[in-house]
């Protein structure tokens, strides 16, 4: 079936070609059509889904009422910051690290009721007490730590506790 039209352009070309070509175009456009209608209910029901029982006005008033929610927890969390690093600061100045020592004093007591605590802060500073049991009674005294050094000499078992105590947290 050949056409004068074609003919009379100079094309020999069968006009059941060009149907058949125009027949494909349609059919693929009607499957794209197909397409983005299924994409276009997606999307509807999406919105349908996020809109329900919401006007635009609500829903502007959610969003500034989800900011003003968002400012105050980032103001909470913020002093919650401030106050964790107060709290560290004060910390390092608690003692943190113990050391004690049991020990017979005078081997005729036959116990350990003497003893020497080492109680220092994250630093190694903090006071040394030593308390001696003897048969006329109990004496305390306390040294100052500083460093982890003592300006006095320390006794055996004064060091031994200050070992133990900065070895504490180790």
């Amino acid at each position: 079936m050949n056409s004068n039209i074609f003919d009379s352009l100079g094309l020999n070309i069968d006009i059941v070609y060009i149907l058949i070509a125009l027949l494909i175009i349609i059919i693929i456009q009607f499957v794209l059509i197909l397409v983005q209608n299924s994409k276009i209910k997606k999307i509807s029901a999406k919105i349908a889904k996020f809109m329900r029982g919401k006007e635009a006005s609500s829903l502007e008033d959610e969003i500034v009422a989800l900011f003003d929610d968002n400012q105050i927890i980032k103001k909470a969390t913020e002093k919650n910051q401030k106050d964790i690093n107060d709290l560290y600061n004060r910390l390092s100045f608690c003692f943190q690290k113990v050391g004690i020592i049991k020990y017979d004093a005078f081997n005729q007591m036959g116990g350990q009721l003497s003893y020497s605590i080492a109680l220092l802060d994250e630093d190694d500073n903090g006071i040394l007490l030593n308390s001696v049991h003897s048969t006329d009674g109990c004496y305390s005294y306390s040294k100052e730590i500083r460093g982890g050094k003592c300006k006095l000499e320390l006794g055996e078992e004064e060091q031994m506790a200050l070992n133990e105590a900065m070895n504490y947290l180790k």
